[in-house]
């Protein structure tokens, strides 16, 4: 169900939408949704936690139950965070077309910013039906250590939508912090409260998430 604050009217309708798997959520996710907040005057951020991502290996999900109580752990002192349930409550593998599609119809006067990091730009052509994807939202870019997007040619798309694209990059937004490396520290049984908010580490810890042959 989506919250009563998104259905309800909107003083600034520039929303920015954080799509994942979140798994877990971490202080890069936050810093890069209060950048974009800031870099494109949004109103807010959603984010909106994937269910079947078409490119993940199920098995190392945590379960879309604690990937959501992470979320709501992560982002609860910020009143411009939101979590969107829509991809959680759909069926079949988590396309962002079928999301923006469905976003614009329950919210049709809405401007809606994807915010993605640099190293997805090079990976947008092999989304579903991306050239119309591309006219119904704003990409917003944002790069990360040792990425060059300054170029079109790492951009396999019509050179109109690589110039557009560029034209919304943000260099040296993106702190270097990944899913897959948290997941890795806490099978090692190494630290990761710098990494993520002290909350969701210790839901992390809690649950046992994470853990070498344990199911989540």
């Amino acid at each position: 169900m989506y919250s009563s604050r998104y259905m309800a009217a909107e003083i600034n309708n520039r929303i920015g939408i954080l799509g994942g798997t979140f798994n877990p959520v971490h202080r890069g996710h936050l810093a890069l949704a209060k950048s974009a907040i800031k870099v494109f005057d949004l109103g807010k951020v959603l984010f909106i936690p994937s269910a079947k991502p078409p490119h993940k290996t199920p098995h190392i999900l945590a379960s879309v139950k604690h990937r959501m109580a992470m979320l709501q752990l992560a982002i609860k002192n910020n009143p411009k965070f939101e979590i969107c349930d829509i991809e959680t409550r759909r069926t079949g593998p988590s396309y962002t077309i079928d999301t923006i599609t469905q976003l614009r119809k329950i919210n049709p006067s809405a401007e809606y910013f994807f915010i993605i990091g640099a190293d997805s730009l090079q990976e947008l052509h092999m989304w579903k039906q991306i050239n119309d994807l591309l006219k119904l939202c704003t990409f917003v870019t944002f790069g990360r250590p040792g990425i060059n997007a300054g170029k079109t040619k790492v951009i396999h798309l019509d050179p109109k939508w690589a110039r557009k694209l560029l034209k919304n990059f943000t260099p040296g937004r993106m702190p270097n912090i990944s899913s897959s490396n948290i997941r890795q520290r806490v099978a090692q049984g190494k630290n990761i409260h710098y990494l993520v908010e002290k909350a969701v580490a210790e839901y992390i810890s809690a649950n046992n998430l994470y853990k070498k042959n344990k199911e989540n």
